[in-house]
């Protein structure tokens, strides 16, 4: 058989090495589509998976579609799918002595149509009235009749309709904060809280999933219920952005941990998919007006306890401006403290 050609000094001809040059190519070029597609394989396995519930019944008289989107997001004191042990170590105390599934963290986000979105925290000792069961703590018709009876509610006291509903529970909220390598926060004041199973110094430091836990749970503050409040929104905000960081989303050993985590224990509403939580989770980001329902004070009520009261008067322009798809007045916006 003929020898293989080769040139005057033994090597080989010029045209035949390219070919590695292209399975380099070829290799590189597989890289690039499989950054391109992986994003889009998290969605639509994000979008599948999703735990969707039926929170936005319709009943007679129910608000129609007011301007903007209306999200209501709520923590649940849930402790689905905890064992007795992680019951223990998040402080979450027996599911067997709660009494019905409460709320921890109730907040409403209203994203305009144009300008800036605002997240407002309604306080869970609000004191409403709650179709079918009559005035009572606002955390009480989650407790009652689950998330379709408090956004009922919300629309009641509001006037404002929920377009979407997100809620997740004790083990879910410590989950995702440890699948992201934990959270920074930074306290102007020593935080010891046994009930919440908390203890930290003052000043910034790195809370992981039970720690940060207890940090949004606790009342073991001057403020009580309206610190927390702060501190939740605070906390809100510190997650959002460590879950859109580069160190989280590039990084499989961050970012597999959180779709699992999110997917198994995050509610929607059955209306709501990926694109949805991808507009809430921009409009979160977006510098949104941080705010509280004007508080008109506390009171004892028999059969609730110490309740939270609204400014009747505040209240009702705040929401009514909300309904309006108008920027909330600045008389109205209310803060601890102010």
């Amino acid at each position: 058989m003929p020898g293989r050609r080769r040139g005057g000094d033994g090597r080989p001809p010029p045209g035949s090495r390219p070919r590695r040059r292209r399975h380099w190519f070829r290799w590189i070029l597989s890289l690039l589509l499989a950054l391109l597609l992986l994003p889009i394989a998290a969605a639509i396995y994000v979008d599948t998976h999703l735990t969707r519930i039926d929170a936005l019944a319709n009943y007679p008289g129910r608000i129609g579609d007011t301007p903007g989107t209306n999200w209501l997001l709520v923590g649940s004191d849930s402790r689905e799918g905890l064992s007795k042990e992680q019951e223990q170590q998040l402080s979450t105390g027996d599911s067997s002595d709660v009494e019905g599934e409460r709320t921890d963290t109730i907040m409403l986000l209203h994203i305009p149509k144009s300008g800036r979105p605002t997240l407002v925290s309604v306080p869970r000792d609000s004191y409403v009235s709650i179709p079918g069961v009559g005035k009572d703590k606002i955390n009480a018709s989650f407790a009652v009749g689950g998330a379709s009876l408090l956004v009922k509610t919300i629309e009641g006291a509001t006037g404002l309709h929920i377009d979407h509903y997100m809620g997740i529970g004790f083990g879910g909220f410590a989950n995702m904060v440890d699948a992201v390598g934990g959270i920074e926060m930074c306290l102007d004041a020593p935080m010891n809280d046994p009930l919440a199973g908390v203890n930290l110094p003052a000043g910034c430091q790195q809370l992981n999933g039970p720690e940060a836990l207890g940090f949004v749970r606790s009342r073991a503050t001057p403020r009580a219920d309206l610190d927390r409040m702060v501190n939740q929104r605070k906390f809100l905000n510190a997650l959002l952005e460590k879950v859109a960081s580069l160190s989280t989303l590039a990084n499989p050993f961050r970012a597999w941990p959180l779709i699992s985590d999110l997917t198994a224990t995050l509610k929607v509403d059955k209306g709501a998919h990926i694109w949805n939580l991808a507009t809430l989770g921009n409009a979160l980001n977006s510098d949104p007006v941080t705010t509280t329902v004007p508080v008109g004070g506390f009171e004892d009520v028999s059969g609730s306890g110490n309740v939270l009261l609204w400014d009747k008067t505040k209240a009702s322009m705040f929401f009514d401006a909300l309904a309006k798809d108008q920027q909330v007045p600045q008389d109205l916006i209310t803060t601890v403290g102010s």
